[in-house]
């Protein structure tokens, strides 16, 4: 276990070595206090530009780039606004390929409206919008997604600067949970309905998503949402709050030539199709599930090992996007960045909601100091049992759970066992892993 998620700091980003250099890239328009909290929020938009390919994951099935979701977090005035300005950037050319769509629907109704009541209304076109507006309603959204699956399987991409306004997309707010997954899932809509015009589709749900809102406002959001389903297949990026420099931060300035470097990565992401096995991603995605299994044992958490289990797909899939960005070849660096996305995720939701997770209902600043206990930490190198059941009494666990715990931690060689002292003892090999 590379990171420490119990401490208050966020994980510490990789450098950006070889094969990262898109993300360099992006980065050198964005102010230095936002790098680290934007880099997940990337992988969204980026994902949303790969269409018709499909990658196996470790567990042997194929999944899409279509249904990632990431939701930054940020107190109001922390520069959040700096994601739109990515994203613009990034999406060029679907607003290029949007406006050439909307003119086939402003003609199609401006023919419409000509037309007398005793003569045939022309058909309506068959449109797909890439970057829909952030007013989008439900019924629009499910109508784009039959455009965009009779254009190929493309996915249309939101990003929403108020967490709110998936409202709107999703229905409602009690649509909210559902559509989310659905979307996570690239399930069907489920949404045939016969109308005045006929029976509309039940298109597959191709979407990728990026969300801004404060904490209070997410914590608010995802209140009823912790343990459904729809957290964990979320991405979150949390910015604490900063000192107070006075000092306004930088933004880029788009050069020329930042876009034709940017249009470079871009084309890789438009033109790959096909089935793909990534076997060095698969191989970290092994070990990172190994190292979430002993993370949750340590801390004898469930929840947190129920949420790595999406988190870790989700980093999954931007180790997918960045061997497409560097030419469909691995590196270190990469791999390096995929592990730090995967930690800071599950950082980010435990700043947040750690309280609410476990039942509580405190604040945002009582919340960031919460997080997992490693236990095994908390206990000196030789200890018994009674130590290991008084520190969970305390940590609000059951005494029960005890002797499991001890098993799972000889288990994955954290500790060793003497009968003769009845003590447990930590091994080199897990003070070696603290150490570093």
């Amino acid at each position: 276990m590379k990171y420490n998620i119990s401490k208050s700091k966020a994980p510490e980003m990789p450098n950006l070595g070889k094969g990262t250099e898109c993300i360099k890239l992006l980065l050198s328009q964005t102010s230095k206090d936002m790098h680290e909290p934007l880099v997940p929020m990337l992988f969204p938009v980026l994902g949303a530009h790969i269409s018709g390919s499909e990658f196996q994951y470790p567990d042997l099935s194929w999944k899409e780039m279509c249904g990632q979701m990431a939701h930054l977090v940020a107190d109001s005035g922390n520069n959040k606004g700096q994601l739109g300005n990515l994203v613009e950037a990034i999406c060029r050319d679907f607003r290029q390929h949007d406006e050439e769509e909307l003119k086939k629907l402003v003609e199609w109704a401006k023919q419409t409206k000509t037309r007398g009541a005793n003569k045939e209304k022309p058909a309506r076109p068959d449109t797909a919008i890439l970057f829909p507006p952030t007013d989008t309603t439900r019924a629009s959204f499910l109508l784009n997604a039959m455009g965009c699956e009779a254009l190929g399987g493309r996915t249309q991409y939101f990003n929403l600067p108020e967490v709110e306004m998936a409202d709107g997309l999703c229905g409602g707010r009690r649509q909210v949970s559902h559509m989310l997954r659905n979307i996570y899932d690239k399930a069907r809509a489920g949404a045939m309905r016969a109308t005045a015009d006929g029976v509309t589709g039940n298109p597959i749900l191709r979407a990728c998503m990026t969300i801004s809102s404060t904490p209070i406002a997410a914590r608010s959001f995802y209140k009823n949402e912790l343990f459904n389903g729809t957290f964990g297949r979320m991405v979150f990026s949390y910015k604490a709050r900063t000192s107070r420099s006075g000092r306004i931060p930088r933004q880029g300035q788009y050069s020329d030539e930042f876009y034709q470097k940017l249009d470079e990565y871009l084309s890789r992401l438009d033109l790959c199709k096909g089935r793909y096995i990534i076997r060095p991603l698969n191989k970290l995605a092994d070990k990172l599930a190994e190292d979430m299994a002993s993370m949750a044992d340590l801390t004898d958490d469930d929840v947190l090992w129920d949420m790595s289990k999406r988190a870790l797909v989700s980093a999954w899939k931007a180790g997918c996007i960045l061997w497409v960005l560097n030419n469909q070849t691995w590196t270190k660096a990469m791999g390096e960045m995929v592990e730090w996305l995967l930690y800071r995720d599950i950082w980010s939701k435990l700043r947040i909601f750690s309280d609410m997770l476990n039942g509580g209902d405190t604040s945002i600043q009582e919340a960031s100091k919460a997080g997992p206990k490693n236990m095994l930490d908390s206990l000196p190198d030789t200890f018994n049992e009674a130590q290991l059941e008084a520190l969970r009494l305390e940590s609000g666990k059951n005494k029960e759970g005890t002797r499991n715990q001890l098993y799972q931690w000889m288990h994955r060689k954290f500790i060793t066992y003497s009968a003769q002292t009845g003590l447990y003892t930590k091994t080199e090999e897990y003070l070696g892993k603290i150490e570093n």
